[in-house]
């Protein structure tokens, strides 16, 4: 990130939401509302001095609850710009960060700006979000020591809200026995028919964390299926074996919490014994995956793009065109696709950046033009086309106009047209008359 805001060539607009996009390949017009931070980037050297003197504290989003920030805040440690911004729904306006800024940085008259942008190709990298499990599913929500993975990634992390000491959330106290429960909201009908992808090695990762951090922790894992199947991912799991990590093939029934100890008791079948097991456990840590963000739902509609059953973005061919979305000059990477690890996006990523390059890079950009045609004088404008085209290749007024950028010549307004007034070039009723004729002479 900090190499990114180095480079003079790019310009970086933080704390900002796309508004809209028009136009098409080569030729976008994007609207980016900028949003106040009470804060002026240019001056603000990221000393912190202000948050020192700041009385107000809220709870940390970034460290999910488990920490507090001030009302004066940064949003992340590495956090690019190194610049602090103000939540005015907080700010009791005192003027104490004012007083002690030395750069005078503070601007509570800060208003939202409104930036016009023309760009030939986008990339959407937007991510997801992860998965929130039910108030009560396996105790979340109910007990204090269920956790997600998510939290306890923010405990082991050294920057985290316990400076990496992983602690029960009742008690402060370090936990002897921790029990994961994988796929919680996933493979699931009622949730998420899909595989998260990144939950199994994160749990591993975690474990083995787990195990350093704490010498004698015991640590067992429920799972459905160990899904390690990138390179080194299978030496790791038997690396997590090795290690004293027990794996325990079944789903979890039920977790509750035992009134007299405070203990979690764990009710789980092991598949491979035939046995139904209670497992006492200090914390209990629900492994939930990726789902689409509220942002990627936004952003999809903003720029029309078409999303699979699962919620995210669908790409327009999955083997062959693994980045490409139906819009011309519209890419897509990372989670925006679908959950993937990391080095799955750093791939997608670099195939998107370089079909942006060739695409900016080229004078000129042939396309082939099956596209739709409209005859004016059968069209009667009752926007069928319009609605069925699943490319916004079709506005209509009094008749029809298809903006052959945009058109990729699948047919479906064709085959809806009550008047046969449009066609796909090359695929005239006529011809295809013709061609039918002459097979059978």
């Amino acid at each position: 990130m900090l190499e990114a805001a180095r480079k003079e060539e790019i310009e970086i607009l933080t704390y900002s939401e796309v508004e809209s996009v028009e136009g098409s390949i080569g030729d976008f017009k994007v609207r980016v509302r900028r949003k106040p931070r009470y804060i002026k980037e240019e001056l603000c050297s990221g000393c912190g001095a202000c948050a020192e003197v700041c009385p107000v504290f809220t709870p940390s989003s970034f460290d999910l609850g488990l920490g507090s920030k001030k009302a004066i805040y940064q949003p992340f440690p590495q956090a690019v710009p190194q610049t602090y911004l103000i939540n005015m729904e907080k700010c009791i306006k005192c003027g104490l960060c004012e007083k002690r800024c030395g750069k005078n940085a503070i601007d509570f008259n800060q208003k939202e700006q409104v930036v016009d942008l023309e760009v030939g190709a986008i990339i959407v990298a937007c991510g997801g979000a992860s998965y929130e499990p039910k108030l009560g599913e396996y105790g979340y929500g109910k007990y204090a020591n269920v956790i997600t993975q998510f939290h306890l990634e923010r405990l082991l992390a050294p920057n985290g809200p316990t400076g990496g000491e992983v602690v029960k959330p009742s008690d402060g106290r370090k936990p002897r026995r921790v029990v994961m429960i994988q796929c919680v909201g996933f493979r699931n009908r009622n949730e998420n028919e899909y595989c998260s992808n990144v939950c199994c090695m994160v749990s591993l990762k975690n474990a083995m964390l787990l195990k350093q951090h704490l010498q004698d922790v015991e640590v067992f894992v429920c799972y459905t299926d160990v899904r390690a199947y990138g390179k080194g991912y299978e030496e790791f799991y038997v690396q997590a074996r090795e290690h004293g990590v027990v794996f325990l093939r079944g789903r979890v029934g039920e977790v509750v919490e035992d009134t007299g100890s405070g203990e979690l008791i764990v009710v789980v079948e092991d598949t491979l014994s035939g046995r139904v097991l209670e497992l006492k456990a200090d914390l209990v840590v629900l492994s939930t995956g990726v789902v689409p963000s509220d942002d990627l739902k936004k952003v999809s509609e903003i720029l029309k793009l078409e999303r699979s059953p699962d919620g995210f973005i669908k790409e327009f061919h999955s083997r062959l065109a693994p980045t490409d979305t139906k819009m011309r000059g519209i890419y897509i990477c990372g989670d925006a696709q679908g959950p993937k690890a990391i080095d799955v996006c750093v791939s997608q990523a670099k195939a998107a950046a370089a079909s942006a390059v060739g695409l900016l890079l080229a004078e000129e950009v042939e396309f082939e033009l099956a596209t739709a045609v409209v005859e004016k004088d059968r069209c009667n404008g009752c926007g069928l086309c319009e609605l069925v085209c699943p490319y916004s290749a079709i506005s209509v007024g009094d008749i029809a106009t298809v903006n052959e950028l945009l058109c990729r010549g699948c047919g479906k307004c064709a085959a809806t047209c009550p008047s046969k007034a449009i066609y796909r070039r090359g695929y005239r009723e006529e011809q295809l008359e013709a061609y039918i004729d002459e097979v059978f002479k």
